[in-house]
C-alpha cells in the first residue's frame, strides 16, 4: 500500500522508500525510513499536500511524493530497522585546556530549523537577528562578539539545517564554515520536544570530531508535556554536556556560558571523543575508505577523515570534488565504489539509506533508556489549532481573512498616528519658515527637506503595523501553514510551495525576500521565485498607495488596498506560468516541509523585529531619500529666471501700483500672477524640462510631466515618489503633508488640449497605482537579484520586463476605467 492511499487519522509503518536523488535523501534524513510509524493527519485545501506526523513532528508531502513510500498497517509489520543500536566507540584522547593558548572562544551555533537557535543567539549576544518559526529565516552566517568571565566570545549563527549533506545551500554553508573556520566549540541547539529528529544532525557533528555542547532548548515545553529525559545519561553516552535552556526567556544561558568555558578549559567531565558504532559491516567500510583519505594530510588537518569517509559512502558529490586534486584520488574513488557495492549487496538497499537507517537505529536505541513520552498518542495543541486553521474547507477563507485584517489594520489604525506625525512635520516647517530669512537655504529646508522627507516619514506607523503582523505570522509558525495551504495553487503556476514564504516576506521588503529563496533546492525554482518577488508590494510602495487611495477613492479604502496587493500576486502568478512554460522547464522538485509547533512569539522578539525595520526605514529616509529629495528640489529650484519672468513681474508691479483696484481684487490678481510666475518657473526648471521629455511616453496612461518625474525619482527607492510629489505639488510651507492629497485633487493641466482639466481622475489614479505596483524595482532589489542569481542577465530582464508590463497594464487599466467612471 502507498502512503498516499492511507486514510486520515490512520497509522502505518514504512516498509520501503522508492524514488532517488534529492527527494530520497531529504525524506530519509527527516525520518521517513523503514520501520518508522507515520500518522496521516489531513489534506491541505484544494486537495493540496498531505500532512503527516512522524518522529513526533508534522511534515507535509505532495500526493505524488507520498506515492513513493510503501507502508503496511502497524499491526502487520514484523521486520525491524536495518540499523541497530551498537553503542559508541570510545577514543582515548585527553581533553586539551585551550585557555592556555588564547582567551578568545569561537563558537558556531548549529541546529535544525525551528529549534530556537537564532532566538538563543539574539538573547545570549544582545543581537537583533530576525526570528521566525519556519525554515530559512537565517540565510547567511551572522556574527556577534562580546566579553564575559575573562573571555572574548565570537558567536556565529549558522543557517538552520536538518543535516550536513549537500542537499541545500544551508547545509553546504554550515559544513563549509565548520571545516574552513574550525570553530573551537559547537553549540548544537536541540528542540527538547523533538529529540529523535534533532539528534540526526548531532550524529553528523559527532562524525566531524567536534567539541560539542548541546543546548536542550525549549526545556519548559518538555516539562509542561511531562516528558522524561535523562540528560546526564545521554551526556555520558554521546560525550557531550546537555544544558537545559529556554532561549525565548533567556533562562539557562548563563549556565550555557559556564559550560562552554568548562569544555574550552578541559574541565567538563562528560566531554570525550567518541565514534558512533554503525555496526561491523559499515565500520569496516568506513575504516578502509578512511585509510586512503588519511594519506592526504592537508585536508584531514581541517576535516575529520571519518566524516569524509562516511560522506563518500553516502555518494556525496561535494566531498568527492574536495578530493579531486589529491594524488591518490583514483584509489580513494575505487575503494569507495567497491565498499558501496559491498554494502548495497549485503542489504539490497542504497548505501546512503543504509547509513541513514544506522544513524536512526543508534538514535532510537539511545533514546530508549533516556527518553519517555507518555502523551505520544494524544493530539498536540498544534494539531488541535490546525484542525481549524488548515482545515480542508476553512483553511483558505481563514487565510484570506487574516490577510484582509492585516491590511485593514495597516490602513485604519495607522491613520491616527499618521495625522499626529503630519501635524508635527507641518509645525516644524512653519517654525523654520518663520525664524529663517527668505532665501535659497530656507526654501531647501522647508520646501525640500522638511516637506519632502516629512511626506515619507508620515507613513512610518503604517509600515510598523504591517511589520508587526508579518512578525506575528512568522513567529507563531503560521507562515509554514500558509505555504501548506497555497502549495496546490502555487504548483498550478509552476511554483514550489516553498516560494510562498519569500513571496509573503516580500510584502515587508523585497531584498530579504529574495535572500530567503536560498532555502529552495532547485536553482530554476529559486530564480523563478526571485523574478516574481518584485510584484509583491513592499512597504516602500505602501505610502504611495495610501496617498493615492485616500485622495481619490472616498469609500472602500481597505478593498482598494487589498485589491492592489492581490493584483501584484496575480501578475506574479501569471508571470511564473509564462516563464515556467518558456524559460524554466524544470524537473519538479519535492515539497517536503516541516509544519512547526505553534508558539506564541515573545513580545521582545516582535519589538526587536519592528525596531530593526524601523531603523532601516528611518535610515533610508536619512540617506537615500534625503539625497533624492535634495536632488529633486535642486532640479525644481533652478534656473530661477525664465523668458517670461520679466513680463510676469512687470504685470505684477502694475497690479500692485493700480490704485483703482479694490484691496480684495488686487489681492486676487496678485495671487493669480504669482501662481503663473511659479508655474512658468516650474515648467522651465531642469525638472520641468526633463518631465516634458518623458511626458509623451507616459501621456497615453493619463500621466502628466509631474507624475512622470515622480516615477523616475522612485527608481532608487519607491518612498521617494511621495517626497518628490511633496516637492512638486506643495508650494506653501504652512500646508501639512496630508494636504498633499488636496493638491493632487486640485491639480489641472496648464497648457495643451486639456488645459484647465483635472490631471488626476479615477482612471488616472488607478493606472498610476498599477504602474507603481509593477514597474522597475528599486536599485537594491536589482542588485540583490544580480548577486543571488550570479548574472546581470536576470537583473536586466527584471528591469525590462517589469517596466514594459507596467506600461502595458496601466494603459489597459486607464482605458477600461475611462469607460466605467
Amino acid at each position: 500500500m502507498k502512503l498516499s492511499e492511507v486514510k486520515n487519522s490512520n497509522k502505518v509503518i514504512i516498509t520501503k522508500v522508492l524514488g532517488h536523488g534529492s527527494f530520497r535523501k531529504r525524506i530519509s534524513e527527516m525520518g521517513f525510513i523503514k520501520g518508522k510509524e507515520v500518522k496521516v493527519i489531513k489534506n491541505a485545501p484544494f486537495n493540496g499536500p498531505i500532512e503527516f506526523k512522524i518522529l513526533n513532528y508534522n511534515v507535509s508531502l505532495r500526493k505524488s511524493e507520498a506515492d513513493l513510500i510503501e507502508v503496511v498497517p502497524s499491526d502487520k509489520f514484523v521486520e525491524s530497522l536495518n540499523g541497530s543500536y551498537e553503542g559508541v566507540i570510545d577514543r582515548k584522547i585527553d581533553q586539551i585546556n585551550q585557555s592556555e593558548r588564547t582567551k578568545t572562544i569561537n563558537i558556531a551555533l548549529v541546529g535544525n530549523p525551528n529549534c530556537g537557535k537564532t532566538t538563543l543567539f539574539n538573547f545570549i549576544s544582545g543581537s537583533k537577528e530576525r526570528v521566525g518559526n519556519y525554515s530559512g529565516v537565517t540565510v547567511d552566517i551572522k556574527k556577534a562578539t562580546f566579553k564575559t568571565k575573562g573571555y572574548t566570545f565570537n558567536f556565529y549563527d549558522l543557517p538552520g539545517t536538518y543535516s550536513l549533506t549537500a542537499y541545500s545551500k544551508e547545509e553546504i554553508f554550515v559544513r563549509k564554515f565548520i571545516y574552513e573556520q574550525t570553530p573551537d566549540l559547537v553549540i548544537n541547539v536541540l528542540d527538547a520536544t523533538n529529540l529523535e529528529r534533532n539528534l540526526f544532525l548531532t550524529t553528523q557533528l559527532i562524525d566531524m570530531d567536534l567539541r560539542i555542547v548541546a543546548a536542550l532548548n525549549m526545556f519548559d515545553e518538555l516539562e509542561k508535556k511531562k516528558l522524561y529525559f535523562n540528560r546526564d545519561g545521554m551526556s555520558r553516552l554521546l560525550g557531550m554536556p546537555f544544558v537545559p535552556t529556554i532561549s525565548s526567556k533567556g533562562i539557562g544561558l548563563d549556565s550555557l556560558i559556564e559550560k562552554l568555558i568548562e569544555v574550552f578549559e578541559g574541565r567538563e567531565k562528560s566531554t570525550r571523543h567518541i565514534h558512533i558504532n554503525y555496526g561491523k559491516d559499515l565500520e569496516e567500510s568506513i575504516k578502509l575508505v578512511r585509510q586512503k583519505i588519511k594519506e592526504n594530510k592537508p585536508i584531514t588537518d581541517k576535516i575529520s577523515s571519518r566524516f569524509l569517509a562516511i560522506k563518500l559512502l553516502e555518494k556525496d558529490q561535494h566531498v568527492l570534488e574536495l578530493l579531486t586534486d589529491y594524488k591518490n584520488f583514483d584509489e580513494i574513488r575505487a575503494v569507495t565504489n567497491r565498499e558501496i557495492k559491498k554494502i548495497e549487496g549485503l542489504v539490497n538497499e542504497d548505501s546512503e539509506t543504509v547509513i541513514t537507517d544506522a544513524k536512526y537505529g543508534f538514535i532510537t536505541g539511545a533514546l530508549k533508556e533516556t527518553f519517555k513520552d507518555p502523551n505520544q498518542s494524544k493530539k498536540t495543541r498544534s494539531e488541535k489549532i490546525d484542525n481549524i486553521l488548515t482545515q480542508k474547507y476553512l483553511g483558505f477563507p481563514l487565510f484570506t481573512a487574516i490577510l484582509f485584517l492585516m491590511f485593514y489594520a495597516t490602513f485604519k489604525l495607522g491613520a491616527y498616528p499618521m495625522n499626529w506625525i503630519d501635524i508635527g512635520v507641518a509645525a516644524l516647517g512653519n517654525l523654520v519658515n518663520n525664524i529663517m530669512p527668505e532665501g535659497m537655504l530656507r526654501d531647501l529646508l522647508v520646501n525640500g527637506i522638511i516637506s519632502g522627507a516629512g511626506s515619507v516619514l508620515v507613513f512610518l506607523p503604517n509600515i510598523l503595523i504591517l511589520f508587526f503582523f508579518i512578525s506575528l505570522l512568522e513567529g507563531t509558525g503560521y507562515m509554514a501553514r500558509a505555504a501548506f495551504i497555497m502549495d496546490k495553487i502555487m504548483h498550478r503556476f509552476g511554483l514550489h510551495g516553498r516560494s510562498f514564504i519569500p513571496l509573503i516576506m516580500g510584502f515587508g521588503c523585497n531584498v530579504p525576500a529574495i535572500l530567503a529563496t536560498r532555502t529552495m533546492r532547485n536553482r530554476g525554482d529559486r530564480i523563478l521565485t526571485m523574478l516574481i518577488i518584485p510584484f509583491m508590494s513592499c512597504s516602500a510602495r505602501l505610502p504611495v498607495y495610501i496617498l493615492i487611495i485616500s485622495a481619490f477613492f472616498d469609500k472602500y479604502h481597505t478593498l482598494y488596498l487589498v485589491g492592489i496587493y492581490m493584483a501584484g500576486i496575480i501578475f506574479a502568478f501569471l508571470t511564473a506560468q509564462i516563464l515556467n512554460k518558456t524559460v524554466f522547464k524544470n524537473k519538479e522538485t519535492p515539497f517536503v516541509m516541516e509544519l512547526p509547533t505553534y508558539r506564541l512569539p515573545t513580545f521582545r522578539n516582535i519589538i526587536y523585529q519592528m525596531w530593526d525595520k524601523t531603523q532601516h526605514y528611518l535610515k533610508k529616509i536619512g540617506t537615500i531619500i534625503l539625497v533624492g529629495v535634495v536632488i529633486i528640489w535642486a532640479l525644481e529650484y533652478f534656473p530661477r529666471h525664465t523668458e517670461k519672468a520679466a513680463q510676469y513681474e512687470q504685470q505684477l508691479e502694475q497690479v500692485q501700483r493700480n490704485d483703482n483696484l479694490s484691496g480684495e481684487l488686487k489681492k486676487e490678481q496678485t495671487a493669480t500672477l504669482e501662481q503663473q510666475i511659479e508655474s512658468d518657473r516650474l515648467m522651465n526648471s531642469y525638472l520641468g524640462r526633463l518631465g516634458r521629455v518623458v511626458e509623451p511616453v507616459m501621456r497615453p496612461l493619463g500621466f502628466d510631466w509631474k507624475m512622470s518625474i515622480s516615477l523616475l525619482a522612485g527608481l532608487p527607492a519607491k518612498e521617494i515618489i511621495v517626497s518628490t510629489m511633496g516637492v512638486l505639488y506643495q508650494t506653501n510651507s504652512d500646508e501639512s503633508t496630508v494636504n498633499l492629497q488636496k493638491k493632487l485633487k486640485d491639480e489641472t493641466y496648464e497648457s495643451g488640449k486639456r488645459q484647465g482639466q483635472k490631471v488626476f481622475t479615477h482612471p488616472t489614479a488607478l493606472a498610476f497605482l498599477i504602474f507603481i505596483l509593477i514597474y522597475f524595482p528599486c536599485i537594491g532589489v536589482v542588485a540583490t537579484i544580480k548577486n543571488e542569481s550570479g548574472s546581470w542577465k536576470w537583473a536586466a530582464f527584471t528591469i525590462f520586463y517589469t517596466t514594459t508590463l507596467a506600461w502595458t497594464a496601466a494603459f489597459v487599466v486607464f482605458n477600461i476605467a475611462q469607460l466605467i467612471f
